[in-house]
């Protein structure tokens, strides 16, 4: 296949550099050529001043929003004015190719070219990416940021996906898979979006005001500062009940220099524990901690029982074989472990890796229809950066296998799913009334802010689809900003969400 990529040529940026290597290195393309004329006049010199404003205040990297010299383009160029065939398809980046039945126009909420991304992040949208292709949706998501309010953050975060996204459908037409059905044809508009000057000035003062007062609120506060909330359960539970309980929830004490998040309570050989991400404020650095609860509640604090070099959280804690089984995120190794406790709830031994070479963020495990499967979601590795690029919690990917053990094949369709408010797990996967329910974590506002419950439609090694069918955020029963984790076992539900500690203790208080 020869794909074309319209891009313009007076303003490249290390994004489209890098997807014009992706697709040259994928099999199945014969050749990539750049139609690189100036494209239309749509990019506001001071969103540069923004940019820029804003890596320097919060010191961050130019990643894919970077702007190239217009001789990176030359070999792409050179290369393409060499081949004498028509491309099978061409990639429009600037919105001003005319539609057709080979064209693949990107559209950010109804609009064309990357003016159209910019004027979302800045309206405080979560955008909706659509790759269309003479008036039928290819392929589409929702484009999440880990930083959500930072402009270049976020940009740089759905430029990311943005490739995640292209790659995937281009796979997808050279293995002959069609996109989603969607039943309406849409027709993007080609208006552009209009960025005012005034506007971009004005957000630039914002963010030095917010920068005073974010770094005058982490002086005084720890944050965030997660806690895990619990009860008995002698009822239906929170996926049944889609609500908080009327009664609330106990809180798992910590001491302020530490926080516990990711609870996983489970019940083995007569007792139940609940393991949790320990992490120390000022390590910066989780382990793995589990307390036992007898009939009173917690036994004395979360005692560490797993810790490695790199930082451990979402101990994903399961039994199987008569014995109890862990895969913590590790995240930070490119990994995803498996490990068995030799003397519960202590003794971890590493028995397997389930995956490598890639940054999976909190893998939960299921056994369904004879195969056992691994959800996650998972960074761009491909984007050149040592940890990935785009957010953390928008790309959901699949693996199979036929035992628990391994070894994991990648589910042909991955990213199965691009949401920030539902792709990222939030705990167990439960059967309930005959369904598989799926706890969510909804960051489209942030990290962890609300959980969601995702109805499993379909799962087998061709395809998935859930539905959201509930929702539940903090409120007077869980005060705080962020509702993160669902969990049960041994009798016992737990939650988990965000709140705030002092640093400074007044004297003649603990």
């Amino acid at each position: 296949m020869h794909v074309r990529v319209r891009l313009d040529g007076a303003r490249p940026r290390r994004w489209q550099a890098g997807l014009l290597e992706r697709i040259a290195g994928m099999p199945g393309i014969a050749a990539v050529s750049v139609e690189a004329t100036p494209g239309p006049d749509a990019w506001p010199t001071n969103a540069e001043l923004l940019f820029r404003l804003e890596s320097l205040v919060h010191g961050l990297p130019r990643l894919g929003s970077a702007v190239l010299s217009p001789t990176a383009l030359d070999a792409w160029r050179q290369a393409g004015a060499t081949l004498d065939t028509a491309p099978d398809l061409v990639l429009d980046l600037c919105g001003d190719v005319s539609p057709g039945p080979t064209i693949w126009h990107l559209a950010y909420d109804g609009r064309l070219g990357e003016g159209a991304l910019l004027a979302s992040l800045l309206a405080g949208a979560v955008p909706q990416l659509a790759l269309v292709e003479d008036g039928r949706i290819v392929s589409a998501g929702r484009l999440g940021s880990d930083l959500p309010g930072i402009t270049v953050a976020s940009h740089d975060d759905a430029l990311a996906r943005t490739v995640t996204l292209v790659m995937a459908a281009l796979r997808g037409r050279i293995a002959g898979r069609s996109g989603p059905a969607h039943g309406a044809r849409v027709t993007p508009s080609t208006i552009r979006p209009t960025l005012a000057v005034a506007a971009l000035s004005t957000r630039a003062l914002k963010i030095l005001a917010r920068t005073i007062v974010h770094r005058l609120y982490h002086l005084c506060y720890r944050a965030p500062h997660w806690r895990c909330g619990w009860r008995r359960l002698d009822g239906p539970d929170l996926i049944d009940l889609g609500r908080h309980p009327e009664a609330g929830w106990n809180i798992l004490p910590d001491d302020g220099r530490r926080f516990y998040a990711d609870p996983f309570p489970i019940a083995f050989a007569g007792s139940t524990h609940v393991f949790v991400e320990d992490f120390p404020h000022e390590t910066g650095k989780a382990i793995i901690s589990a307390v036992r609860f007898g009939p009173a509640g917690p036994e004395g604090p979360p005692v560490p029982v797993l810790e490695e070099p790199h930082h451990l959280s979402y101990p994903f804690v399961f039994e199987r074989e008569g014995s109890v089984w862990m895969v913590p995120e590790s995240s930070a190794a490119g990994t995803v472990e498996l490990y068995r406790a030799t003397r519960f709830p202590g003794g971890w031994v590493k028995e397997a890796t389930l995956l490598s070479g890639v940054v999976a963020s909190d893998a939960t495990l299921l056994e369904h229809a004879g195969r056992w499967w691994i959800f996650a979601t998972v960074r761009d590795a491909g984007s050149g950066a040592p940890s990935g690029a785009g957010s953390y919690h928008d790309t959901l990917h699949l693996w199979s296998a036929p035992d628990f053990r391994g070894p994991y094949t990648p589910h042909p369709a991955n990213p199965v799913l691009i949401d920030p408010a539902t792709a990222r797990p939030a705990g167990r996967i439960v059967a309930r009334g005959g369904a598989l329910i799926r706890p969510v974590q909804d960051c489209s506002g942030g990290y962890g802010r609300a959980l969601g419950l995702a109805r499993i439609d379909r799962l087998d090694p061709e395809g998935f689809a859930q539905t959201v069918i509930g929702r539940i955020e903090p409120g007077p029963a869980w005060p705080g900003s962020r509702l993160h984790t669902v969990n049960a076992g041994g009798g016992l539900e737990f939650i988990d969400g965000s709140a705030r500690v002092c640093r400074i203790r007044m004297a003649g208080r603990a």
